[in-house]
C-alpha cells in the first residue's frame, strides 16, 4: 500500500506546483550578453531565475534599467558564462562567434535575438525569447500590452511629415525602427534617405519639415554628440514650436515593444 499512497501524494504535489505555476520546467536559468538582451530578460524571465545580466544593464540609455538592480552583471567571456552556469543565454550583439561556438559546444542554450526594424520583427523576437524560457504566457501578456499602445496611436499624426533628429545630427529613415513608430503613430517619415544617414541640416534650416522628433537628447554624452550638429543654434531656431516630442535613449538604443510607448508618445503629444 506504501507505493500507491507516496504516488498518490506525488502526484498531488506535482498538480500543485503546476497549479500555482512552479513547474520545474519553468525555472530556467537565464544570462543575457548585451544590453538589448538584458530588456528582453528582465521583462520576461522570473527575477530569482536571471543569473547574470551584461555590464551596461543599469546604463541611463537601459529601459529596464530600474529592474536590473540587485541582479548580477556579468563580462562577456566564456568564464563568466559558465561561473553563472545558465540554461539559456541570450544575445543580440553581445559575444564574438568564437563565444557563441563556445556556449554551443557546452550544451547550453543560446538564443539570439535578430536585428529588427518592425513591429511584426519585435513579436518573432519576443517569442523566440519566451518559449525558449518556458514563459509563453508572459510572451503574449507583454505583446498584448505593446498592441494596446499601437491601437491608442493609430493614425493620430494623420499623415503630417516628421524628421528624426539626434544630437549628433543623424536621421533615420525607411528600414528602421523609428520609421515603423512614426507609421504606428499615423506620421510619415520625411527622410529620404533609408537606414539611418546624416541629416540634411542646411536644408532642414531653411525649409524646416512640419514636425520634428528629437531622440537621445536626455543624455549628455562627452564628444561630438555635446557639441553635435543637431544642437546647433540656428537648427534650434530653425525647429522651434516645431518639436512634437523629444524621446528618451532609453526608449530608442534596442529594436524592441518599447518602441510602441514611443508611438504612444508622438500620438498623445498631437492630440
Amino acid at each position: 500500500m506504501r507505493a500507491p499512497l507516496a504516488a498518490l501524494f506525488a502526484g498531488g504535489a506535482v498538480a500543485l506546483a503546476c497549479a500555482v505555476g512552479a513547474s520545474p520546467a519553468a525555472a530556467q536559468r537565464v544570462m543575457s550578453l548585451d544590453s538589448c538582451a538584458d530588456q528582453y530578460v528582465l521583462a520576461l524571465a522570473p527575477r530569482e531565475t536571471v543569473v547574470g545580466l551584461s555590464p551596461r544593464a543599469q546604463a541611463p540609455d537601459s529601459f529596464l534599467r530600474l529592474q536590473a538592480r540587485g541582479l548580477p552583471r556579468r563580462r562577456t567571456t566564456i568564464e563568466a558564462v559558465l561561473g553563472a552556469q545558465p540554461d539559456v543565454v541570450v544575445r543580440q550583439w553581445g559575444g564574438d562567434p568564437r563565444l557563441v561556438a563556445a556556449i554551443a559546444r557546452r550544451r547550453i542554450r543560446a538564443v539570439s535575438l535578430d536585428d529588427v526594424s518592425d513591429f511584426d520583427g519585435v513579436r518573432a523576437n519576443v517569442r523566440r525569447v519566451a518559449a525558449a524560457l518556458n514563459r509563453p504566457a508572459a510572451g503574449e501578456a507583454l505583446l498584448a500590452q505593446m498592441d494596446g499602445k499601437l491601437a491608442r496611436a493609430a493614425g493620430a499624426g494623420r499623415g503630417r511629415r516628421a524628421f528624426y533628429l539626434t544630437p549628433g545630427g543623424y536621421t533615420a529613415g525607411s528600414g528602421t525602427m523609428i520609421d515603423a513608430m512614426f507609421k504606428a503613430a499615423g506620421f510619415a517619415n520625411a527622410a529620404t534617405e533609408p537606414y539611418f544617414a546624416p541629416a540634411p541640416l542646411e536644408r532642414l534650416v531653411l525649409a524646416p519639415p512640419q514636425a520634428v522628433v528629437l531622440g537621445f537628447f536626455d543624455l549628455t554624452r562627452a564628444g561630438a554628440d555635446r557639441w553635435g550638429p543637431g544642437r546647433h543654434a540656428a537648427l534650434r531656431k530653425a525647429t522651434q514650436g516645431r518639436v512634437v516630442a523629444s524621446l528618451p535613449g532609453a526608449m530608442l538604443g534596442c529594436s524592441a515593444w518599447f518602441a510602441a510607448d514611443g508611438a504612444e508618445r508622438l500620438a498623445e503629444a498631437t492630440r
